[in-house]
């Protein structure tokens, strides 16, 4: 799952979003959502009382939401509960706040902003810069994502052409892929670096990105070469791509005398999220100054 992870400002209060490329989906923050409509200096206290409430009347709500880890205060990403547009505006209908209308609005502006993005993909590109700045990644890892970003796009195109379409295809080819090269499995990867529900290309070494996104371009090359048409035939393309990174890897390690394999997370180096630069959307809020 592709995750871009975002920080927006609602009448000077941020609000931690995460957009799901795989599910084309925005999920909240419900506290900081919480906070904004309630003024309450303790909205998980708030938050708490209400999912009480919320399932005492039968509210199917609060049992349906999700979790994901997002950056906290101290620059420590932790479990949070996260609601989709939907579930958000359930959640908005059992506040009481003079602010919700605004916040409908600031909400569906937040919707067109992505619906700009996929008439004009490169705004999508743009937007990704500004996520990754604002969490804290220095500008050279950022350069490289972006690449990670479009070849794997270019690849997931190939392997789509060659008929692959179900997402557990999807997965055991990156598997293959990933295993062939660094000599694990994505699972065993996130595993290796203390990773839970965090997005592993975004806790990968600038050298690891770089070796990962080799080996993804190989393997779209490859594909395009042969035309594989069953999965088998796509399974020795992967684990193809997958070698031809790995001999670069062993090229590189006997240089340096090491393994480029690091427990090193490109998100133990960011910067707390007080330090955060936000975006503020526009909205109408005339009625509510």
């Amino acid at each position: 799952m592709e995750n871009n992870f975002a920080i927006q400002l609602f009448e000077n209060k941020k609000v931690r979003i995460v957009w799901d490329a795989e599910k084309e989906k925005y999920y909240f923050s419900v506290v900081d959502i919480i906070e904004v409509l309630t003024d309450s200096p303790r909205p998980r206290k708030y938050w708490s009382a209400l999912k009480t409430k919320l399932k005492e009347e039968g509210n199917e709500t609060s049992h349906k939401l999700g979790q994901l880890k997002l950056l906290s205060q101290d620059g420590k990403k932790r479990l949070t509960d996260v609601a989709d547009l939907e579930q958000v505006f359930r959640i908005i209908q059992s506040i009481p706040s003079p602010k919700a209308e605004p916040f409908k609005q600031w909400l569906a502006e937040v919707g067109s902003q992505r619906i700009d993005q996929m008439i004009d993909p490169e705004l999508t590109f743009q937007m990704a810069v500004e996520d990754y700045r604002r969490q804290g990644y220095d500008e050279k890892w950022i350069e490289n994502r972006l690449k990670s970003i479009h070849t794997r796009n270019e690849l997931t195109n190939e392997w789509k052409r060659s008929g692959i379409k179900e997402q557990k295809d999807f997965a055991i080819l990156t598997n293959i892929l990933t295993k062939a090269w660094s000599g694990m499995t994505t699972g065993e990867y996130k595993q290796y670096k203390g990773l839970t529900k965090e997005n592993l290309r975004d806790n990968m070494t600038t050298l690891e990105l770089a070796l990962n996104t080799l080996a993804e371009a190989a393997t779209t090359e490859i594909s395009r070469h042969r035309n594989p048409q069953t999965m088998d035939e796509n399974k020795q393309v992967a684990k193809s791509g997958g070698n031809a990174a790995n001999l670069a890897r062993q090229d590189i390690e006997r240089q340096i005398g090491h393994s480029v394999i690091s427990h090193e997370r490109a998100s133990d180096n960011l910067i707390p999220t007080e330090n955060i630069e936000a975006i503020e959307l526009p909205y109408n809020n005339n009625d509510n100054n």
